[in-house]
């Protein structure tokens, strides 16, 4: 697949359901409109910080504070 606008060659993937050259990373094909399913990320809970308010669910963020309640961390875990 060409870029119509320079013509560089760009990634893409080909539909299952009609064969179609379908830029990466797109929803659905660009011909029969085949929506593409998106594979979830996995997120890595190992390297996060529970906040230490033993009744917040919210994270510590990079500023050392809870991203929900807004609290300090006090180095403690809930």
């Amino acid at each position: 697949m060409r870029c119509p606008h320079c013509n560089e060659q760009m990634p893409f993937l080909l539909c299952p359901e009609c064969g179609g050259e379908v830029p990466e990373g797109s929803l659905y094909c660009c011909r029969c409109g085949n929506p593409f399913k998106k594979d979830k990320e996995e997120i890595d809970f190992s390297e996060r910080t529970p906040c230490s308010d033993g009744t917040c669910i919210g994270t510590i963020n990079d500023e050392g504070v809870c991203n929900i309640c807004k609290k300090p961390h006090t180095g403690g875990l809930a």
